[in-house]
Protein backbone atom coordinates (compact mmCIF):
# COMPACT_ATOMS: atom_id res chain seq x y z
CA UNK A 1 0.00 0.00 0.00
CA UNK A 2 1.37 3.32 -1.06
CA UNK A 3 1.82 6.06 1.24
CA UNK A 4 1.49 9.89 0.77
CA UNK A 5 5.13 10.97 0.58
CA UNK A 6 4.03 14.58 -0.23
CA UNK A 7 6.90 15.05 -2.69
CA UNK A 8 4.46 15.72 -5.75
CA UNK A 9 3.03 19.21 -7.01
CA UNK A 10 1.57 21.24 -4.69
CA UNK A 11 -1.56 23.42 -5.09
CA UNK A 12 -2.75 26.46 -3.80
CA UNK A 13 -6.03 28.18 -2.87
CA UNK A 14 -7.10 29.51 -6.78
CA UNK A 15 -4.91 27.21 -8.47
CA UNK A 16 -6.28 24.21 -11.30
CA UNK A 17 -5.73 20.81 -10.21
CA UNK A 18 -2.43 19.46 -10.58
CA UNK A 19 -0.54 23.06 -11.48
CA UNK A 20 3.39 22.44 -10.47
CA UNK A 21 3.39 25.01 -7.62
CA UNK A 22 6.66 25.14 -5.76
CA UNK A 23 6.34 24.48 -2.00
CA UNK A 24 6.40 27.25 0.67
CA UNK A 25 10.23 28.31 1.85
CA UNK A 26 10.52 28.06 5.42
CA UNK A 27 13.60 29.83 6.89
CA UNK A 28 15.88 26.81 6.89
CA UNK A 29 15.24 26.06 3.15
CA UNK A 30 15.29 29.66 2.19
CA UNK A 31 18.85 28.45 0.43
CA UNK A 32 17.04 26.65 -2.22
CA UNK A 33 16.83 28.10 -5.56
CA UNK A 34 12.82 27.70 -6.64
CA UNK A 35 14.20 25.94 -9.72
CA UNK A 36 16.00 23.21 -8.05
CA UNK A 37 12.97 22.48 -5.48
CA UNK A 38 10.77 22.37 -8.70
CA UNK A 39 12.64 20.59 -10.92
CA UNK A 40 15.53 18.27 -8.91
CA UNK A 41 15.75 15.61 -11.06
CA UNK A 42 16.75 17.74 -13.58
CA UNK A 43 18.99 19.24 -11.63
CA UNK A 44 20.59 16.00 -10.74
CA UNK A 45 21.45 15.24 -14.22
CA UNK A 46 22.67 18.73 -15.11
CA UNK A 47 25.18 18.25 -11.83
CA UNK A 48 25.87 15.03 -13.21
CA UNK A 49 26.37 16.19 -17.13
CA UNK A 50 28.53 18.94 -15.88
CA UNK A 51 31.26 16.96 -13.51
CA UNK A 52 31.08 13.97 -16.46
CA UNK A 53 31.83 17.27 -19.21
CA UNK A 54 35.07 18.15 -16.85
CA UNK A 55 36.08 14.36 -16.77
CA UNK A 56 36.16 14.43 -20.57
CA UNK A 57 38.46 17.59 -20.52
CA UNK A 58 40.61 15.97 -17.66
CA UNK A 59 41.27 13.22 -20.33
CA UNK A 60 42.80 15.62 -22.73
CA UNK A 61 43.95 18.37 -20.50
CA UNK A 62 45.63 15.49 -18.33
CA UNK A 63 45.46 17.95 -15.13
CA UNK A 64 46.64 15.52 -12.27
CA UNK A 65 46.01 12.03 -11.91
CA UNK A 66 44.26 12.37 -8.36
CA UNK A 67 41.76 14.56 -10.20
CA UNK A 68 39.98 11.64 -12.01
CA UNK A 69 38.61 10.44 -8.67
CA UNK A 70 37.66 13.67 -7.27
CA UNK A 71 35.69 14.51 -10.40
CA UNK A 72 34.19 10.95 -10.66
CA UNK A 73 33.19 11.22 -6.90
CA UNK A 74 31.38 14.60 -7.40
CA UNK A 75 29.47 13.66 -10.36
CA UNK A 76 27.52 10.70 -8.05
CA UNK A 77 27.66 12.86 -4.80
CA UNK A 78 24.28 14.57 -4.20
CA UNK A 79 22.06 11.51 -5.71
CA UNK A 80 23.98 8.81 -3.61
CA UNK A 81 23.99 11.20 -0.53
CA UNK A 82 20.25 11.49 -1.51
CA UNK A 83 19.46 7.64 -1.70
CA UNK A 84 21.42 6.84 1.48
CA UNK A 85 18.71 9.53 3.49
CA UNK A 86 15.90 8.34 1.57
CA UNK A 87 16.79 4.81 2.12
CA UNK A 88 18.21 5.25 5.79
CA UNK A 89 14.98 6.78 6.75
CA UNK A 90 12.56 3.81 5.37
CA UNK A 91 11.78 0.94 7.54
CA UNK A 92 12.33 -2.48 6.04
CA UNK A 93 8.84 -3.23 6.57
CA UNK A 94 7.52 -0.61 3.38
CA UNK A 95 9.10 -2.67 1.14
CA UNK A 96 7.72 -6.18 1.52
CA UNK A 97 6.37 -7.91 -1.40
CA UNK A 98 2.80 -7.57 -1.91
CA UNK A 99 1.90 -9.69 -4.48
CA UNK A 100 4.77 -12.20 -5.09
CA UNK A 101 3.69 -15.75 -5.92
CA UNK A 102 5.38 -19.08 -4.63
CA UNK A 103 6.71 -19.78 -8.19
CA UNK A 104 8.44 -16.37 -8.05
CA UNK A 105 9.23 -16.76 -4.64
CA UNK A 106 11.13 -19.99 -5.51
CA UNK A 107 12.30 -19.06 -9.03
CA UNK A 108 14.41 -16.27 -7.13
CA UNK A 109 16.25 -18.00 -5.11
CA UNK A 110 17.43 -20.98 -7.48
CA UNK A 111 18.77 -18.13 -10.20
CA UNK A 112 20.65 -16.81 -6.39
CA UNK A 113 21.51 -20.63 -6.11
CA UNK A 114 22.96 -21.13 -9.38
CA UNK A 115 24.76 -17.93 -9.65
CA UNK A 116 25.94 -18.70 -6.17
CA UNK A 117 27.47 -22.04 -7.60
CA UNK A 118 29.30 -20.49 -10.98
CA UNK A 119 30.58 -18.08 -8.70
CA UNK A 120 31.80 -20.65 -6.30
CA UNK A 121 33.27 -22.03 -9.38
CA UNK A 122 34.56 -19.41 -11.06
CA UNK A 123 36.58 -19.13 -7.96
CA UNK A 124 38.05 -22.45 -7.60
CA UNK A 125 39.20 -22.29 -11.14
CA UNK A 126 40.82 -18.78 -10.40
CA UNK A 127 42.32 -20.14 -7.27
CA UNK A 128 44.46 -22.69 -9.12
CA UNK A 129 45.05 -20.63 -11.87
CA UNK A 130 46.88 -18.08 -10.06
CA UNK A 131 48.46 -20.82 -7.40
CA UNK A 132 50.09 -22.44 -10.54
CA UNK A 133 51.66 -18.99 -11.87
CA UNK A 134 52.69 -17.74 -8.33
CA UNK A 135 54.51 -20.86 -7.92
CA UNK A 136 56.07 -20.55 -11.55
CA UNK A 137 57.10 -17.03 -11.16
CA UNK A 138 58.39 -17.51 -7.90
CA UNK A 139 60.40 -20.98 -8.02
CA UNK A 140 60.58 -23.10 -4.73
CA UNK A 141 60.84 -19.53 -2.69
CA UNK A 142 58.19 -20.31 -0.20
CA UNK A 143 59.01 -16.66 1.23
CA UNK A 144 59.07 -15.33 -2.64
CA UNK A 145 55.77 -17.16 -3.31
CA UNK A 146 53.78 -16.08 0.00
CA UNK A 147 55.51 -12.62 -1.05
CA UNK A 148 53.92 -12.58 -4.00
CA UNK A 149 51.06 -14.35 -3.15
CA UNK A 150 49.68 -11.18 -0.64
CA UNK A 151 50.69 -8.45 -3.44
CA UNK A 152 48.90 -10.31 -5.09
CA UNK A 153 45.86 -9.89 -2.63
CA UNK A 154 46.24 -6.25 -1.91
CA UNK A 155 46.26 -6.32 -6.03
CA UNK A 156 42.82 -7.68 -5.94
CA UNK A 157 40.88 -5.76 -3.09
CA UNK A 158 40.40 -2.68 -4.73
CA UNK A 159 38.65 -4.69 -7.85
CA UNK A 160 36.77 -6.76 -5.26
CA UNK A 161 35.33 -3.70 -3.54
CA UNK A 162 34.67 -1.56 -7.36
CA UNK A 163 32.61 -4.97 -8.14
CA UNK A 164 31.02 -5.26 -4.84
CA UNK A 165 30.08 -1.02 -5.07
CA UNK A 166 28.49 -2.03 -7.76
CA UNK A 167 25.90 -4.47 -6.68
CA UNK A 168 25.20 -2.38 -3.86
CA UNK A 169 24.33 0.62 -6.37
CA UNK A 170 22.35 -1.50 -8.82
CA UNK A 171 20.52 -3.23 -5.55
CA UNK A 172 20.51 0.89 -3.77
CA UNK A 173 18.33 1.48 -7.25
CA UNK A 174 16.06 -1.63 -7.43
CA UNK A 175 14.78 -0.44 -3.81
CA UNK A 176 14.46 3.67 -5.11
CA UNK A 177 12.52 2.04 -7.74
CA UNK A 178 9.88 0.00 -5.51
CA UNK A 179 10.16 3.23 -2.89
CA UNK A 180 9.51 6.45 -4.83
CA UNK A 181 9.06 4.91 -8.73
CA UNK A 182 10.64 6.64 -11.59
CA UNK A 183 8.69 10.32 -11.68
CA UNK A 184 10.83 13.36 -10.87
CA UNK A 185 8.53 14.34 -7.80
CA UNK A 186 5.78 11.25 -7.29
CA UNK A 187 2.83 12.46 -5.94
CA UNK A 188 2.22 9.41 -3.86
CA UNK A 189 5.64 6.60 -2.50
CA UNK A 190 6.39 4.38 0.38
CA UNK A 191 9.19 7.39 1.68
CA UNK A 192 7.72 8.08 5.40
CA UNK A 193 5.86 10.78 6.04
CA UNK A 194 8.11 11.56 9.13
CA UNK A 195 10.77 11.77 6.79
CA UNK A 196 12.10 15.77 6.15
CA UNK A 197 8.50 16.40 6.85
CA UNK A 198 9.32 19.99 8.39
CA UNK A 199 11.47 20.68 5.61
CA UNK A 200 9.32 20.27 2.35
CA UNK A 201 11.53 21.92 0.16
CA UNK A 202 14.67 19.95 0.85
CA UNK A 203 12.53 16.89 1.42
CA UNK A 204 11.45 17.13 -2.49
CA UNK A 205 14.80 17.77 -3.45
CA UNK A 206 16.27 14.90 -1.91
CA UNK A 207 13.30 12.29 -2.86
CA UNK A 208 13.95 13.79 -6.45
CA UNK A 209 17.87 13.36 -6.28
CA UNK A 210 16.80 9.76 -4.91
CA UNK A 211 15.91 8.53 -8.19
CA UNK A 212 16.79 5.15 -9.53
CA UNK A 213 18.00 6.35 -13.36
CA UNK A 214 20.44 9.08 -11.70
CA UNK A 215 21.45 7.26 -9.18
CA UNK A 216 22.14 4.14 -11.65
CA UNK A 217 23.83 6.12 -14.12
CA UNK A 218 26.00 8.44 -11.97
CA UNK A 219 26.75 6.08 -9.45
CA UNK A 220 27.36 2.63 -11.59
CA UNK A 221 29.58 5.53 -13.79
CA UNK A 222 31.55 6.38 -10.77
CA UNK A 223 32.18 2.68 -10.12
CA UNK A 224 33.25 1.46 -13.43
CA UNK A 225 35.52 4.52 -13.48
CA UNK A 226 37.28 3.14 -10.45
CA UNK A 227 37.43 -0.23 -11.81
CA UNK A 228 39.22 0.68 -14.84
CA UNK A 229 41.60 3.45 -13.78
CA UNK A 230 42.33 2.67 -10.10
CA UNK A 231 41.62 -1.44 -9.63
CA UNK A 232 43.14 -2.47 -12.68
CA UNK A 233 46.27 0.18 -12.93
CA UNK A 234 46.86 -1.30 -9.05
CA UNK A 235 46.96 -4.80 -10.54
CA UNK A 236 48.94 -4.43 -13.09
CA UNK A 237 51.92 -2.31 -11.32
CA UNK A 238 52.20 -4.62 -8.33
CA UNK A 239 52.48 -7.90 -11.29
CA UNK A 240 54.83 -5.37 -12.92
Amino acid sequence: MSVDGGEGPTTTAGSPPGENVTPTRPAADAWLPDWVVRYPLYAGWAWTGFWALLIVLDEFLDIAGWSWYLLVGMAALPTLLSTLAVLNATPRRHLRPQSESVLGHFFVRFLALVTAFLVWGISVIMGASISTTVQAAAGNSEREVTSLGFNLLVAAVPLVISVLWMAFIVRCAWFLRRLRGWSQSPASSRVPKKFLRSRSRLRRVVVGLAHPGLLLVAGLGMSVLALFLSAVELTFKVLA
